[in-house]
């Protein structure tokens, strides 16, 4: 029952999507979103009804535009490592954490964020072990067995 109660005070509970794309939309328009997001809906010919058919059809793309109006537009704390897991409107926003004002935004720091995200992918890429394609023999031969 307490979850239930918690759940109801998720911002986004009884939202519909279209109502939560024209809130931040009024606040910060086109620009602003796809500077942060990085979703095409928001720069090439951009509507709220092309954006709202884009993102019903486009999990990560709605959990995305969730995800920042939880937590940029309604500016609440970060959720836990276990409330990151589900998707935004499932999250259970606990008691004491109430809606705030929306956070200042500018395309400068949109610049800013995206270079500190490709920083982040490209060390995570160095990062990465590369595996041999499959069917190269990864021993050059020298293993016996792969001989046979």
């Amino acid at each position: 029952m307490s979850n239930e109660i918690n759940y109801k005070s998720n911002p986004l509970h009884g939202v519909g999507l279209k109502s939560v794309l024209t809130e931040i939309i009024d606040q910060y328009g086109f620009e602003i979103l796809f500077a942060y997001l990085n979703i095409n809906c928001f720069k090439t010919n951009p509507s709220i009804e092309s954006s709202v058919k884009f993102l019903k059809k486009t999990d990560w793309a709605r959990e995305k535009v969730e995800a920042f109006y939880l937590y940029d537009y309604k500016n609440l704390p970060r959720a836990s490592s276990e409330q990151f897991l589900l998707p935004p409107r499932e999250r259970v926003i606990p008691e004491g954490q109430s809606p705030g004002e929306p956070k200042e935004l500018s395309l400068e720091d949109a610049v800013r964020l995206q270079e500190k995200r490709a920083k982040k992918a490209a060390e995570r890429d160095q990062r990465v072990v590369r595996r041999p394609a499959k069917g190269v023999d990864p021993w050059g031969g020298w293993n016996e067995k792969t001989k046979r």
